[in-house]
């Protein structure tokens, strides 16, 4: 009874082996491609990697960092929207800057006041209490006088008729009273001839001065405002209300590292392809007259012919796509740039990696 168990197991066994044998030595039928890989449509193409960009004029992306620091107060732009040369993209906090560009402005004025004063001179009521004095000074002078001349003729009648002291005390007031007449005089026509020449100018410098203080603060506080540099549209925004933000841009958790405010890019009707050429391949590129290209976006069965735009004559490390600061081997390639209509059903952004080949005409 046992052996036969051991057999019934063993025989099981063996019909479990061989079904797992057949089921295993089966092969899968093979799925099909989602898509076929980007095949060289030129005979001797140059391959590369592509980045899209925005369509400039020259250069690339609008980056926009911030002359000052502080914190940001007001952001009135959202990723993607359309903007106008102009227009104010976000605030940062200027509390402190207004005051001061407030406090100059009081200053310039203080002295634009001080300096129409100083041409306003002479004031009416100042001159007339100048001559008041000058008539005054001729009282008091002729009243001295008069004095004298009795005295004198007293004298001359009968010297004992006075002292010597008495005459000699009377000729001082005459004396007296015309060197006060001489100052008042000098007096009425220092105030008549209104501001010293060289107050004036002094003070013109001064309102000067604090004139381009007052400009020069008020150009600094309109830094504090982020405008739009041209039209274009916004493709990303880096910070937020309430972040700390300095002339190095935003500080990205991310990478670690600082990023631009906001980068800004022209109006998409058409888009860029910065295609990347291998330093070793750069020989092999056609005269710029002769140079054709085609786009594959990866992942897709979607190919773009290109039209070139211009070469950027400067052999660079790649670190454009990898953004390795570092790296053990210095590879570096030749910025080639193509145009291409942006139309609705391609659904391509810059900042995307695509394949491009280069041929010739």
């Amino acid at each position: 009874m046992r052996n036969r168990i051991l057999f019934m197991i063993s025989g099981v066994g063996l019909v479990l082996a061989l079904v797992s044998a057949y089921l295993f030595a089966q092969q899968p039928k093979a799925q099909p491609p989602l898509f076929s890989p980007a095949a060289n449509p030129y005979s001797q193409g140059i391959y590369s990697e592509g980045l899209i960009e925005s369509d400039q004029a020259q250069g690339e992306n609008i980056n926009i960092y911030p002359e000052v620091s502080g914190p940001i107060t007001q952001i009135q732009v959202s990723e993607g929207q359309l903007v106008h040369r102009g227009d104010t993209l976000l605030t940062i906090d200027d509390s402190v800057q207004r005051a001061t560009t407030e406090q100059l402005r009081s200053q310039a004025d203080a002295a634009l006041a001080m300096l129409n004063e100083l041409k306003a001179e002479p004031r009416p009521e100042n001159l007339a209490v100048a001559n008041a004095q000058v008539q005054n000074a001729q009282a008091n002078l002729k009243n001295a006088q008069d004095a004298l001349a009795k005295q004198e003729h007293s004298y001359e009648m009968d010297h004992r008729s006075i002292s010597m002291d008495a005459l000699d005390n009377a000729r001082n007031a005459e004396k007296i009273a015309s060197t006060n007449l001489e100052v008042v005089q000098k007096q009425y026509a220092l105030t008549r001839a209104g501001a010293w020449i060289y107050d004036l100018q002094n003070q013109e410098r001064q309102y000067t001065a604090l004139s381009k203080a007052y400009a020069a603060s008020a150009a600094l506080l309109g830094k504090y405002t982020i405008r739009a540099p041209s039209d274009g549209v916004v493709l990303t925004l880096q910070t937020g209300v309430g972040s700390y933000v300095s002339p190095q841009g935003a500080y990205d958790s991310y990478t670690q590292g600082y990023d631009p405010l906001i980068v800004m890019a022209m109006p998409q009707a058409h888009l860029e392809v910065r295609a990347y050429i291998d330093e070793i391949l750069i020989d092999r590129l056609p005269e710029t007259g002769k140079i054709k290209a085609e786009m594959f976006v990866r992942g897709t069965k979607t190919h773009v012919p290109l039209t070139f735009a211009r070469i950027q004559p400067y052999v660079s490390p790649k670190i454009e796509l990898s953004d390795g600061r570092l790296e053990r081997v210095d590879v570096r390639v030749l910025p080639v740039i193509f145009r291409f209509e942006n139309t609705s059903t391609l659904h391509l952004y810059p900042g995307q990696l695509v394949d491009v080949y280069v041929g010739e005409k």
